[in-house]
């Protein structure tokens, strides 16, 4: 079945705000079998979202909709797409009752207003949103070459990708009219660029047998293979497949399934009833914030310290102001003693630092902009190493995360952490 995905918001089509909508509801179509056909994006004008509905419902079965669902005068979703199906707006009581509580529970008065977001066009289906104010609801309407359906979502990425996963995709698979089923796997990679990956996995599966997709979201890229067909043989026929993947991808692949850098470091770290401890100066805590953004990190992550001046360094973390004198803030010899000084303090089984710098000024001949130094420390062994990173200041500081990162995961797996790539370009 063919879909399309609108995006509404005035801060989109400005560029105030990146799209990170669209491209998940295209990957999550993919996993199910829907061709995505088209892609648009439109501002808060009433003639502009009626008019992106009906182009895109002439070229698709499924319209997939986010944005436009608040209780602000822009959000013109809701009314906009009533009065393109010739319905009035009826307001839900469960969704008014729900919003009220809300605002009960924050001990806050609720804006008239809100009360909008508890409106929707007659004979739709509302779909719950446990995360926020705004439930979706989906709809159909007859057209002269067979049905059409859309789905509206708001444009909060949690809310939507928990409405998408909660409510949407399980009816999406029911409103398939074959017997065709969908299994994926995917690779989490992290070293080589999405040009070098295509070329390390060309020809690992035949077109008949699955199908290889790329996703890219920097510092890490998913390979993730699909393959369809009756239920029954799919389970066999997607291991098969999936093997000659994780053949080719080897040491590039630092964890399967839908799971992040941050995550696969603490269920290692879990697994070997270990602990880490962080030391941060270009990092700005990054790296920290990272590793606690997964739940159950405080049975792994005893603490840390952004240490981003000298004086900071040598009070906090015991840098000597000899090393820092002969060394300079940014070189191995201070990450060591970083790295050191945060196992000790905390004590961790593991001391993870970093020292460098960012950008877009600071930079030396000798240490140009980015140029990073990390260190990691154990008990009996510690390991440095000096980076050349590239990008810009945002780029450096995550680039430099994921790679702190990847030593942990390396240095409790019993492996030497400084065999950790580096994205070749």
């Amino acid at each position: 079945m063919r879909a399309a995905i609108l995006s509404t918001g005035d801060e989109l089509t400005t560029g105030r705000t990146l799209d990170t909508n669209a491209n998940y509801i295209a990957d999550q179509l993919l996993g199910i079998g829907y061709e995505v056909v088209a892609m648009m994006t439109v501002g808060d004008f009433p003639d502009r979202i009626r008019n992106a509905w009906r182009t895109l419902f002439e070229q698709a079965d499924i319209v997939i909709g986010t944005g436009g669902l608040g209780p602000t005068a822009d959000d013109l979703t809701t009314e906009t797409v009533a009065e393109m199906l010739g319905v009035p707006l009826i307001s839900d009581e469960a969704t008014v009752k729900k919003v009220r509580g809300f605002f009960e529970l924050m001990g806050r008065e609720m804006p008239p207003n809100n009360l909008k977001q508890a409106l929707f066009p007659q004979g739709s289906t509302i779909l719950n949103n446990d995360m926020g104010t705004a439930p979706g609801f989906r709809f159909s309407l007859e057209m002269d070459d067979g049905p059409r359906h859309g789905v509206v979502m708001p444009g909060v990425p949690r809310e939507m990708k928990h409405i998408m996963a909660e409510e949407v995709l399980p009816w999406l698979r029911g409103l398939r009219a074959d017997n065709r089923e969908w299994l994926s796997h995917t690779f989490q990679t992290f070293g080589l660029s999405e040009s070098a990956l295509d070329e390390m996995v060309a020809g690992a599966v035949d077109e008949s047998e699955g199908r290889v997709a790329f996703r890219a979201a920097f510092p890490q890229i998913s390979v993730r293979v699909t393959v369809d067909g009756p239920a029954e043989t799919l389970a066999e026929r997607l291991e098969r497949v999936a093997a000659s993947i994780r053949e080719r991808l080897g040491d590039f692949c630092y964890a399967e399934g839908e799971t992040t850098m941050e995550a696969e470091v603490g269920r290692v770290l879990i697994a070997a009833g270990s602990t880490v401890a962080v030391a941060e100066s270009c990092t700005g805590g990054l790296i920290g914030h990272r590793l606690t953004n997964v739940a159950g990190s405080s049975e792994y992550v005893l603490g840390g310290a952004v240490a981003y001046s000298n004086d900071m360094k040598q009070s906090q973390l015991g840098v000597s102001a000899d090393t820092l004198e002969r060394h300079g803030a940014v070189s191995t010899e201070v990450a060591e003693e970083m790295a050191r000084g945060a196992r000790r303090s905390a004590g961790a089984d593991y001391g993870i630092a970093t020292t460098g710098i960012a950008g877009p000024g600071g930079g030396t001949e000798e240490k140009p902009v980015g140029t990073v130094c990390i260190a990691l420390d154990r008990e009996g062994a510690v390991y440095s190493h000096r980076y050349r990173l590239w990008g810009n200041r945002e780029w450096v500081k995550l680039l430099t995360s994921q790679i702190a990162l990847d030593w942990v995961r390396r240095a409790v797996a019993g492996e030497d952490p400084t065999a950790s790539a580096v994205l070749k370009k």
